[in-house]
């Protein structure tokens, strides 16, 4: 891992001015490492809900050190370092700061479980200093940051993994390998679904900053505004400055199979939908409600919809994919088992151009263990041995298919925000002759959190 350490040493990361340089754990720290320079150093970035998966999944992976843990809201710190303890029998450093962990040429890759609004300058900045990284859905808040990402992959030769742990599923990834195999026929349509009820999160009032909460760290690069619970933990989703609303939380999982179900490497050329958020009185900005629609060059067809509030399920799914092709259509359950079924659909047109229509079932495809925790684990495993080959084309959800998949979401909040029709120029990533949606591709940025032009 020598080469990969030694890389950039000096470089300056993004226009914060971040230099690399050497942190330096104690030799007490680094004297319990055996065969250090064999195995792989992970720092973890963001340690509530998701960031516990992070690290409880690396801690099943062989040669792999979860070194340092890194967040904002010190309140959560002991609980982390207690639990990887037990699992590693080691301590893992505590940074409040990023820029330290950047700052140590031991570390080989970070794993980013911050809110949306924080992945993008994270990733390019980890590229920029040698890391590898893991960073979750949605890959970025705006399409540009995540176009930027891939450049930054790039030009650094970086290692970098979407969370879209899907891809490593092996219902998911057996039920797509039928379908190439052509077991559907000529896909023409994916339809994803999110129908995940979700409560109010109500009226909450501004409130002083927690203690051990760095506040101002948290907002980033979006525009200051007093601490607000229902901005804060988890509740940052339903809020535009920081989240992407129920579409870019679990529904990119969803679109990304969608999109990978129909074989497409490109955005769609129109885009339209609607939504709303319906029932409850509450602070939320993002849609609870929305209907999608994304035509392909080819004229293919990508539907998908979030259904927020008590509603029924589709082919006996909620939160899953229904995919359509000449030969049959296969329902593709994202939770529980991730059962993925067949079924072929026999059409026979007669003379007089009536057609007879007969249904049978197919094969059934599920994980090797009936839980998400396989599809988690295969996907940070996935990551880590690319890490080590240096393969970046080996991994299951590279940056440029998180980037794929996110602008899904971007492009249909966009349609839904301005509530008409989009058209869409898939090699300039802009809309056509329409400045006004072009204007949602990015944001402004709060100093000094800017986005670079160039990576």
């Amino acid at each position: 891992m020598t080469e990969r350490r030694d890389f950039i040493k000096k470089s300056v990361i993004g226009t914060a001015g971040i230099a690399i340089g050497g942190m330096g754990f104690s030799t007490k720290t680094y004297a319990s490492i055996i065969g250090a320079n064999e195995r792989i150093n992970v720092a973890v970035i963001g340690i509530r809900n998701r960031g516990k998966d992070h690290y409880r999944a690396l801690a099943k992976i062989p040669n792999v050190n979860i070194v340092a843990i890194c967040d904002i809201d010190k309140r959560l710190i002991p609980e982390a370092v207690a639990e990887i303890e037990k699992l590693t029998g080691r301590k893992p450093a505590v940074e409040a700061e990023y820029r330290k962990i950047l700052e140590n040429k031991d570390i080989d890759a970070v794993t980013i479980a911050t809110p949306n609004h924080w992945h993008a300058l994270q990733t390019i900045w980890a590229c920029q200093a040698g890391k590898d990284v893991y960073v979750e859905k949605p890959v970025s808040h705006t399409l540009l940051e995540s176009r930027k990402m891939v450049e930054a992959a790039r030009k650094y030769n970086r290692v970098v993994q979407t969370g879209t742990q899907a891809r490593s599923q092996t219902s998911t990834r057996n039920a797509i390998k039928f379908m190439n195999d052509g077991g559907l026929g000529k896909i023409y349509m994916a339809r994803g679904l999110c129908l995940k009820p979700r409560g109010s999160i109500g009226h909450v009032k501004n409130s002083e900053i927690p203690n051990g909460v760095d506040w101002n760290t948290f907002l980033g690069p979006t525009p200051y505004r007093p601490f607000n619970e229902n901005r804060f933990h988890y509740k940052w989703h339903w809020f535009w400055d920081t989240g992407c609303g129920d579409l870019g939380n679990q529904g990119i999982h969803q679109a990304d199979v969608a999109r990978w179900a129909l074989g497409k490497s490109t955005h769609p050329v129109r885009i339209q939908g609607v939504g709303n958020y319906f029932i409850w009185d509450s602070d939320q900005e993002t849609p609870n409600m929305q209907q999608l629609e994304f035509e392909y060059e080819d004229g293919s067809i990508l539907q998908f919809e979030v259904r927020g509030l008590g509603t029924n399920s589709e082919a006996g799914i909620r939160v899953g994919d229904l995919i359509y092709g000449s030969k049959g259509w296969m329902s593709m359950e994202s939770e529980d088992e991730g059962t993925g079924k067949v079924y072929h659909s026999n059409i026979n047109i007669k003379p007089d151009g009536f057609s007879s229509y007969k249904e049978e079932e197919g094969p059934v495809f599920t994980n090797d263990i009936p839980d998400e925790a396989e599809s988690v684990v295969n996907h940070f495993t996935n990551f880590i041995e690319c890490v080590k080959s240096r393969k970046w084309q080996n991994l299951n959800a590279e940056i440029m298919e998180g980037h794929l998949s996110t602008s899904l979401c971007h492009l249909g909040n966009i349609a839904t925000r301005l509530k008409r029709p989009l058209y869409f120029n898939p090699g300039a990533e802009k809309f056509i002759n329409d400045a006004e949606a072009d204007t949602y591709l990015t944001k402004i940025y709060r100093p000094p959190f800017l986005l670079p032009e160039n990576v």
